[in-house]
């Protein structure tokens, strides 16, 4: 696959990409580097790996890290009760050692995202979610593993790579990751995206928003964002959601009534959907507190209010 085809099939997918990130993909895909993609929650990071699965035409394979993931969960285990049925079955009929040698064998053997990455006949997309959330060791045996591509168990010996997955590890930077790692693959930072980028996102995924509508979701969204006050800010699925959400009740106008009975697709805590209708209102509402002059609307609505 060439650049070309690469961005050809990023089109297809409809993900909207700048140069700097096509050519990291295309770069890391050619020297078969793992992808580090740090950034905050809600920027894309995952979706990177789905659109190179897609563009690929390979499996994605998913692993997501959390706090105490170890070996047996990320690599591989056994399967104790076709191993403890295989017991009452064969016992007495076989000889001990044979019986026991045979349950360490790959019939047992329950394969976890790593061991099933390497081991696939055609190489497939491992996404290795949030490596920020696992712990340091985890993360070292991790590094083994992308360095050698192979693994050792035990009871059966050395497993070499069959395949060599594309590996694409996300991280939101709840901890610092080792300098090895990070070494070790190839990195691209996502920030939020600007405007004009966010836009050609909606636009993109949801061609039926009308065109008002998704400018006027977008400055609202950018709003938010910029705001110090939002502790968790929207992500651009949330973006999507909203508008998404406003599109299925037939409007075209995002007004401060339709905001606010719409803020749960976009915020998801009451703290932020209180500062949301502090953000919104001064800008929004130039009624001068007489609201009942400007089209009827009522203070709730447009969030204004008013302190004894």
């Amino acid at each position: 696959m060439d650049m070309e085809e690469l961005k050809r099939k990023l089109d297809e997918a409809r993900y909207i990409y700048d140069d700097t990130l096509a050519t990291v993909l295309y770069v890391a895909l050619r020297l078969g580097r793992p992808l580090l993609i740090e950034g905050a929650a809600g920027v894309g990071k995952t979706e990177i790996a789905k659109v190179m699965a897609d563009a690929l035409g390979r499996e994605l394979v998913r692993m997501q890290c959390y706090e105490g993931l170890d070996e047996s969960k990320s690599l591989y285990e056994w399967n104790y009760q076709k191993q403890l049925l295989s017991i009452q079955i064969n016992m007495g009929k076989r000889d001990e050692e044979e019986l026991t040698k045979s349950l360490f064998s790959d019939e047992y053997l329950l394969a976890r995202p790593l061991l099933r990455s390497i081991r696939a006949e055609k190489p497939v997309v491992l996404l290795i979610d949030e490596i920020d959330k696992s712990d340091e060791e985890f993360e070292a045996f991790l590094l083994e593993l992308l360095s050698d591509m192979q693994v050792s168990i035990p009871e059966i010996g050395t497993v070499q790579a069959t395949t060599l997955p594309f590996v694409v590890l996300t991280s939101n930077r709840a901890r610092p990751l080792s300098d090895a790692l990070r070494r070790r693959c190839a990195y691209l930072y996502i920030d939020y995206p600007d405007p004009e980028k966010e836009l050609a996102i909606l636009r993109a995924r949801l061609p039926e928003v009308d065109a008002h509508l998704a400018v006027q979701v977008v400055d609202a969204v950018q709003k938010l964002r910029g705001s110090e006050a939002i502790l968790k800010k929207p992500s651009i699925a949330e973006t999507l959601d909203w508008a998404q959400a406003l599109t299925a009740l037939g409007v075209r106008e995002l007004t401060p009534e339709l905001m606010r009975s719409t803020v749960g697709f976009v915020l998801k805590n009451s703290e932020d959907i209180e500062t949301m209708a502090e953000l919104f209102a001064p800008a929004d509402c130039d009624c001068g507190g007489d609201c009942e002059h400007h089209g009827g609307h009522d203070h709730a609505a447009c969030g204004h209010h008013h302190h004894a």
